[in-house]
Formats: structure tokens, sequence, C-alpha cells
């Protein structure tokens, strides 16, 4: 479980804070995802998760964060990454090998997994994201895309109760979008592990996710259960965020009187609100 008590942070070099005042609870098996304008605090938040905030980014922290037990200013990244395995937004910056089977072994070295499970686990996470083909190749010579998914691979190999990540899909096609996120939601589902993301395919996470996170000038707007957030969209509008169109059809819709069942997450659900709307 991840706890956040009176939680403000801010940088040596801000101004204002980053994240201000947030408490916050995320369950174990929680799948949740994280939106926000830009300098909401969803980064910010990422690296107060898994330690990056206070040890690595110096500045002033107030209140308390613990992960799985662990408060955070206490223990080291090194602890802290044993329960939670992050995916960085940018990509390059996370690779520390010239090859792609290299990089998935790293992680599995560091962390003292035996001998005789490396090769399954290696095997296991990159047909899970779908690269075992690119197993020999030199990490220059893949697409933005193919990293990211590398950079995931590497994280599934260790097996962490949480994994944690920056926007996994920005460099990835719709299908390799719905992919990953789609095998995100079966290690939820089948291996309760935990999941947060921070997305700005704000369509994409609903159809996926369990919750939703709002950010807003570093504070939580919104908190809750995908269709108990999106019933507020109207709020979120206001705010400069852009809710997925079926959503905003559902609005107009229900303001009229025509469709009287809760938002919808997929295609098929704002199928059968039309459907509703026309009888």
């Amino acid at each position: 479980m991840i706890e956040m008590k009176d939680f403000s942070f801010r940088y040596a070099s801000g101004k204002r804070n980053a994240l201000n005042n947030l408490n916050l609870t995320i369950e174990d098996g929680d799948f949740v995802g994280i939106i926000g304008n830009s300098g909401a605090g969803k980064t910010t938040l990422t690296y107060a998760i898994n330690g990056i905030v206070p040890h690595h980014y110096k500045g002033d922290f107030y209140g308390a964060v613990t992960v799985n037990g662990l408060d955070t200013v206490d223990s080291s990244p090194e602890q802290i990454a044993a329960h939670v395995g992050s995916v960085f937004q940018d990509v390059d910056a996370q690779m520390v090998a010239s090859m792609v089977e290299d990089e998935l072994l790293f992680g599995l070295e560091n962390f003292s997994v035996p001998r005789e499970e490396i090769e399954g686990r290696v095997a296991e996470a990159l047909e899970q994201t779908g690269i075992s083909a690119l197993r020999h190749r030199d990490l220059d010579t893949l697409s933005g895309g193919q990293k990211q998914k590398v950079a995931i691979a590497a994280i599934l190999a260790l097996r962490p109760r949480i994994i944690l990540l920056d926007e996994p899909t920005g460099e990835l096609d719709p299908q390799s979008s719905e992919q990953i996120y789609s095998l995100l939601a079966r290690l939820n589902r089948e291996h309760g592990t935990t999941i947060i993301a921070v997305e700005q395919k704000i369509g994409l996470l609903c159809r996926y996710v369990k919750k939703l996170l709002v950010l807003e000038k570093g504070e939580v707007m919104l908190h809750g259960p995908v269709r108990e957030v999106l019933e507020s969209s109207g709020r979120m509008e206001e705010s400069g965020i852009h809710v997925p169109r079926i959503v905003s059809l559902h609005k107009e819709l229900s303001g009229l009187g025509l469709v009287h069942s809760s938002a919808p997450v997929s295609m098929d659900e704002a199928e059968t609100m039309v459907r509703e709307a026309l009888q």
C-alpha cells in the first residue's frame, strides 16, 4: 500500500510547491491512472513514490510518504526499488546496457535473482512485450517505441509488486499502446500487481484502469473509480483537461434527458448509449 499524509514538496529551485498537502492512499492491487495538465505535479508524484524525491531531487519535504511500510525519507532508493519498478518518461536515461538482453539481465543480476530463474524471466518478459525478436539487437538501433518496450520488459522481468510508469505509450503507436495496457491489466488482474500510470491518452486509460487520479496545480482534484471521476467531466473541462469525446457526448445527452446510464468508457458502451438516446 502507498500512503501520503499531509505531503508537500517544493524543489530547491521552485517558487511554489510542486505537490501540496496530499492525503492519498493507493491500495494493494489498484490500477490507477494519473492525469492532469502540464505542471500539475504528475511526474513529481511518481518521484515521491519511488524515492527519487527527496533522495535525488532535493527540496522542502513535508509530511510522510510510505510504500509497503517503508518511509521514503528513511529508506534508500535501492530499498524502495525492491518494491517499485519504474519506467521513466526519458527512456534513454533509464538504459544502462548496449544490448536488449543485457538490459534485462542487468536488473536481474543486481537483485540477485537465482541463476536458474533468469533465462525464463528474460524470455517471458520479452514475449509479454512482443519484442522477442529484438533480444540480441543493439539498443542504439531501436526506435523510441521499441526502447520503451525494452524498458517495460526489464521491469516485468523483476516481477515487482508495484509498477510505476510515466507516459509509457508516448513513443508507441495505437496498437502497441493497447498491447501494453492490456498486458498491465492482465498483470493487475492475474497477479495482483499494483499499477500506477501517468498518461496523456485519457481514453486509453479509461478502458483499462480501475481508478483515476486527477491533479491540478499540485493538488488532488478528483480521485476514485473511473466512472465516478468521469461524472465530474465538466469540472475537468473547466480546468482545461480534455476528456474522451464519448464522455462529452454523454454529458450533452444526459443534459437533454436522453440517457440515464453512467458515462461510457468504451466504444461498445458508447454505442449502447447512442442507441438509448435514439429510442
